[in-house]
């Protein structure tokens, strides 16, 4: 008697592999120990397309067959992985084999892609859950552990299933519509559609975008500056400046408040993506592909989560962790990590926040690809940084009053760098000078100057913000 393992990919079912000891490689799966894993690489199943299902759909395109609406709902087996399917529906159905255990990805595209292969393949035998952030060892038996009746992810299910057929109906009927219309074929998608709506939107507003100049009146105090609000009309602020120079200003208020930037949170899936786009330029994608290469290198945990924290149950393990950074990153961390500062059962939804594994200790780092070398990094910086004091400063307001006109001066005075001395990222705010030691009442002689500035136009969008604005397919 043996027990099937299905997992999503080859890397991750050959992790899966070694754990239960199935170690004789044959094609499209391994054996041994009472166990086989084969794996799905991909969706081997899918929704078929309007043509298959006849009701004229199938026949040249016209308005006459809108909306096609399916009676019930068909699926077919790719013809790219025809051969891994049929391997699967064969193992599945073999006598020998009792039970099944899915393992494909842990979230609602992984369940679906299991459950297609195993409803096309007419299997009725039980399968268990197998519910892994990590590719660890210790993690993956501890998944084995305390697996749940595949009947507990139903809803979980029904959720990939109700997006793919909302896929469907949205791009076969709209795409055939459009193309009617317009007489061209036109692609038409519930993703990619209000994409390219918001894309093309902000094209709009910065190619019509025209730049204006603005001014301020800047009064030179030696050690510190202050300057005039925003003045559109050049006269005026000519006007002001030569009202000024060489008058006295009086300061009338200085405000000085202790502020505290919290620690961040860790790393979901969009944060790293939004970071690494920041830091190195890395597209959605690319982000993802290298935090997946590193989740099957068993460096660091699943990447498609939405969560921020991590659970309970990881405390110790994350305070190990997190104590690998000083040998194998340098970082002369002077704190002890608050690992209460990122628990929160109550947030953690399917998956945990990402956080780097322990396998950053017996890994050759130097020899991972760049790409996937900065991703680590961030990952790790994160943890650092989450379990590190909060970042606490002064700020202070000067106000101060010339010629009837109020001018202002900010700065602000570093007392605990805190998190922000492990951050790799630089943070404009810490540019901000120091203000000098003034009372209210001092007053200075100025020299006036006037600042010449220009609007900005508006951004164009990048993959990373339509993915923050909740264009996304995954998680």
């Amino acid at each position: 008697m043996s027990i099937l393992i299905v997992g999503e990919k080859p890397s991750v079912s050959r992790a899966i592999s070694a754990v239960v000891g199935a170690s004789s490689a044959h094609k499209g799966y391994t054996e041994g120990n009472g166990y086989i894993v084969s794996w799905c690489v991909g969706h081997l199943v899918g929704l078929k397309f309007p043509n298959d299902y006849g009701n004229g759909w199938e026949q040249k395109w016209s308005f006459s067959q809108l909306p096609m609406i399916p009676d019930s709902w068909l699926f077919h087996v790719t013809d790219s992985t025809k051969a891994q399917y049929d391997l699967l529906k064969n193992l599945m159905n073999k006598d020998e084999v009792t039970e099944i255990i899915c393992a494909t990805d842990a979230d609602r595209e992984g369940e679906c892609i299991f459950r297609y292969v195993y409803n096309m393949a007419r299997c009725r035998k039980p399968v268990k859950r197998l519910w892994v952030s990590s590719l660890e060892e210790s993690a993956i038996r501890k998944a084995l552990s305390i697996m749940k009746p595949m009947s507990a992810y139903d809803n979980l299910f029904n959720a990939g299933y109700a997006r793919a057929r909302a896929d469907w109906l949205v791009g076969m009927n709209g795409s055939r519509l459009f193309s009617v219309r317009y007489g061209g074929k036109l692609n038409i998608g519930r993703v990619q559609t209000p994409t390219l709506a918001m894309i093309v939107q902000r094209d709009a507003e910065v190619n019509g975008f025209v730049k204006q100049k603005y001014f301020t009146a800047d009064l030179n105090c030696g050690a510190f500056t202050l300057s005039s609000a925003r003045i559109d009309d050049e006269k005026s602020a000519d006007a002001l400046v030569s009202a000024c120079d060489g008058s006295t200003v009086t300061i009338s208020s200085v405000k000085r408040e202790v502020k505290t930037d919290k620690a961040p949170k860790l790393y979901d899936l969009t944060t790293l993506q939004r970071e690494a786009n920041k830091g190195f330029g890395y597209t959605a994608q690319q982000t993802l592909d290298y935090t997946q290469s590193l989740y099957e290198g068993k460096l660091v945990t699943y990447p498609r989560t939405d969560s921020q924290y991590l659970s309970d149950d990881m405390a110790q393990t994350t305070l190990d962790v997190a104590k690998l950074c000083d040998s194998y990153f340098g970082f002369s961390i002077s704190h002890t990590p608050d690992i209460k500062k990122v628990i929160n059962n109550g947030k953690v939804s399917g998956h945990h926040a990402i956080i780097h594994t322990s396998g950053i200790s017996t890994a050759d780092l130097s020899s991972l690809p760049t790409g996937e070398k900065n991703i680590l990094t961030l990952i790790v910086t994160k943890l650092i940084c989450a379990t590190a004091p909060a970042h606490k400063y002064e700020a202070v307001k000067l106000t101060g009053i010339c010629n009837g006109t109020e001018f202002t001066a900010t700065g602000r005075t570093i007392l605990d760098m805190g998190w922000k001395a492990y951050a790799k990222q630089t943070d404009k705010k810490n540019d901000e000078k120091s203000l000098p030691a003034v009372s209210e009442g001092q007053t200075f002689t100025v020299q006036a100057s006037k600042g010449e500035h220009f609007t900005s136009p508006p951004k164009p969008y990048t993959d990373v913000i339509c993915y923050e604005r909740g264009i996304r397919n995954r998680p």
